[in-house]
């Protein structure tokens, strides 16, 4: 009788754990708002593989759902259940967000160029983070197009927002692709010299939003150099070879092996909040990262024109806000994968060039892969 009993309880447990895990959908109603006389919305986009949904307050990525090595769906995107969260949010203002103008940061507040000193919106421990005050993660984008895999936003960022140079024209355009690819493509004029650095700020956990750490997923990224910072994390114009250090990620590791090291770059960061610079040539696309999480099998590689990765591994998340389904965000429990120009580079020299100028158009495709290994 205990037999059948326990073999009974086993199939049960079987059952349960066989049982797959189906796409949820946020509700679009809990979405739509107006904010500075213009319509919020939540767009859904699917390639058969993937499903995301886009709201165009920010150009943010609410969720995306991939599957498993045994085809349950989970969101691997951290967000909230509802756009005044992201509106009136109170903990991390940037889930899932396009930034810019600049993205990342600028010392001190100020850039020089052409022979004229520009004063930023200082947000960032009296320095300029994502764009200030505003920057794209806090307007609503137009929807210029939308198809069944794919949405075109635009917009027009005033001379002087942020204390920035230029009206800045951005065409930004997520697409779904038939390869399980998440692609992003941006573009931008000017009609004044001005600096431009967009990128996308999705923070990712390959098990899924509230399904524990990401210490033990498995990273590689192709470069053997940092921009080493300072106490406020502001680049020095320094590189510093990885090899023999905690930020060594040239062979595939799990986040969390060296991420508490003795190193001064770690105590900065409280973790790792760095940027690569890519092995590839400029401009060139190629392939920048890879991130595996070894349960759920998950992939997902990171390639792009930009000269420069931030990988950022959720240090400052501590539980008080929650998620879309209602886990709280803890400590180092999502990633970021920046594809971008360097930090603070109108400010140093022997870094890329982030100035834009009229008649030349800025362009960056940044490409998320994802696939079951």
């Amino acid at each position: 009788m205990k037999k059948v009993l326990l073999l009974a309880l086993c199939a049960m447990i079987l059952v349960g754990c066989s049982k797959k895990r189906e796409i949820k959908l946020m509700n679009t109603n809990d979405f739509e708002t107006v904010v500075d006389g213009k319509k919020v919305s939540l767009y859904t986009l699917q390639n058969g593989f993937l499903t995301m949904q886009v709201t165009n307050y920010g150009g943010r990525v609410v969720s995306l759902w991939m599957p498993d090595c045994n085809g349950s769906y989970d969101d691997i995107v951290i967000g909230y259940d509802n756009i005044n969260k992201y509106i009136n949010n109170k903990g991390e203002r940037y889930l899932g967000a396009a930034v810019g103008r600049y993205a990342n940061r600028i010392g001190h507040g100020e850039f020089t160029l052409d022979g004229k000193k520009y004063e930023l919106y200082k947000n960032d421990n009296g320095n300029t983070l994502h764009g200030g005050a505003f920057g794209i993660d806090r307007i609503v984008w137009d929807v210029t197009s939308v198809t069944a895999n794919s949405i075109v936003l635009h917009t027009l960022l005033p001379d002087g927002m942020d204390g920035f140079p230029g009206n800045l024209d951005i065409t930004m355009t997520y697409t779904l692709t038939e390869n399980n690819d998440f692609r992003i493509d941006y573009t931008a004029t000017t009609d004044a010299p001005t600096v431009c650095n967009l990128s996308h700020h999705s923070f990712f956990n390959l098990k899924g939003e509230g399904k524990g750490t990401i210490l033990d997923h498995e990273m590689m990224i192709k470069g053997k150099f940092i921009t080493t910072v300072d106490e406020h994390l502001i680049p020095t114009g320094a590189f510093m070879r990885v090899k023999d250090t905690p930020m060594d990620f040239t062979v595939m590791k799990p986040i969390g092996k060296d991420i508490n090291g003795n190193h001064y770059q770690l105590y900065y960061a409280k973790g790792y909040d760095f940027n690569w610079i890519s092995e590839k040539p400029m401009g060139q696309m190629g392939l920048m990262a890879e991130v595996y999480e070894p349960v759920s099998k998950r992939m997902m590689t990171v390639s792009s024109d930009q000269p420069g990765l931030q990988f950022y591994s959720g240090n400052f998340f501590d539980g008080r806000t929650k998620g879309k389904y209602g886990d709280p965000l803890l400590y180092r429990e999502s990633f970021i994968m920046e594809t971008q120009m360097f930090p603070d580079g109108p400010n140093q020299e022997n870094f890329p060039s982030t100035v834009l100028r009229p008649g030349e158009q800025y362009h960056h495709t940044c490409i998320y892969h994802f696939e079951i290994k």
